[in-house]
């Protein structure tokens, strides 16, 4: 019988899960084990679980689960080294060269357990299977908006929160732009027929904001992009990989521009392909804005994980997309599981 630990959240910010109670019921009908923890933040409450007469364990026990438990989570793990002797489901950003993905690789071959990264879960066509990403972008657009906003008072945005509804984060924001007293910016999304551009130039459109919409026919030549620089507002909806494009060289922060917000809402500043050459960290809900440049003022935005500022929408959304590869679980070696262990595979053998 296959069992699926479906593990609390420990990051920050965090109240994302990738299972609905829905969800559990139908597996559970399939004839697998579902274990749920309970958690003080998650956005669905433990009660729509308990009814689906899955198990509920504590927060945090799953390190104690059982070996052949599959462990299923977003985000990242606390980074306390330990070996990690599951088969884990989640987020890893180990793939791309980032420093902390390695250290996570070596406390996967430390304990003796894998990764199935839910970023590369894809079919056999190559696409991936479930994403977060109309939600980042969407979410992403409305951060750079409120960075924006915040300039023209001359000032640095504050903190950013969790919003019941995209009808929420909208009359929030309407009423951030008004009191800046300014005409709409104008922005450019690149990547804007994907799932991340989509949602970010939808949230651009619905706060009137005039977009240009970029995607691989305008990207094509590689680049250098003066045209990014024409606009006040950018936003990169491309994930750093081999051969992406430089959109924002790090000359830009004393080139003449008119762009004074990027949000990177791709966000792999580590990456050693990261396509924005201003800025090498990730901001956060605290401190979402980083100012590269003062004068005139050049802003990064980059949260990585920007969905959770909609955790209910992201959750249901996203949940959705991923069930039926859940559904599969009993057969690891074959689909999108076998793909997904053969890129472990091949990230960990140098390890």
């Amino acid at each position: 019988m296959t069992h699926l630990w479906v593990r609390a959240e420990e990051r920050g910010n965090e109240e994302r899960v990738g299972l609905m109670p829905d969800g559990v019921s139908a597996l559970i009908a399939q004839g697998f084990k579902i274990t749920v923890e309970d958690s003080p933040v998650r956005a669905i409450p433990i009660d729509g679980y308990k009814n689906t007469g899955c198990d509920i364990a504590p927060a945090g026990s799953w390190r104690n689960a059982p070996h052949d438990a599959i462990i299923f989570g977003l985000k990242e793990l606390p980074e306390d080294g330990t070996p990690l002797p599951h088969r884990h489901i989640m987020f890893g950003h180990a793939y791309k060269g980032q420093s902390a993905g390695q250290k996570l690789l070596a406390r996967f071959k430390a304990g003796g357990g894998m990764l199935y990264d839910l970023e590369y879960l894809v079919d056999d066509t190559g696409h991936r299977v479930a994403a977060f990403g109309y939600w980042a972008g969407y979410a992403g657009a409305a951060v750079a908006l409120r960075c924006w906003a915040a300039q023209q008072r001359e000032s640095i945005a504050g903190p950013v929160g969790v919003f019941d509804s995209s009808t929420a984060l909208l009359a929030d924001l309407q009423v951030d732009l008004t009191s800046a007293g300014f005409t709409r910016p104008t922005a450019i999304v690149i990547g804007a027929l994907g799932r991340v551009g989509t949602g970010a130039a939808d949230l651009c459109t619905h706060m009137g904001v005039p977009v240009t919409k970029w995607d691989m026919a305008e990207t094509a030549s590689g680049g250098p992009f003066p045209q990014v620089l024409q606009h006040d507002i950018f936003l990169n909806c491309i994930l750093a990989r081999p051969g992406t494009p430089v959109f924002v060289p790090a000359s830009a922060k004393t080139a003449a521009r008119r762009l004074t917000v990027i949000g990177d809402i791709a966000c792999d500043p580590d990456s050693d392909f990261s396509p924005i050459k201003v800025y090498d960290r990730v901001t956060t809900w605290d401190t979402p804005t980083l100012r590269v440049h003062d004068t005139p003022p050049l802003d990064v935005t980059a949260i990585d994980n920007l969905p959770s500022m909609l955790p209910t929408e992201a959750s249901e959304d996203y949940a959705q997309q991923l069930l039926p590869s859940l559904m599969t679980l009993g057969t690891l070696d074959q689909g999108v599981w076998v793909r997904a262990k053969t890129d472990f595979d091949r990230h960990s053998a140098g390890i």
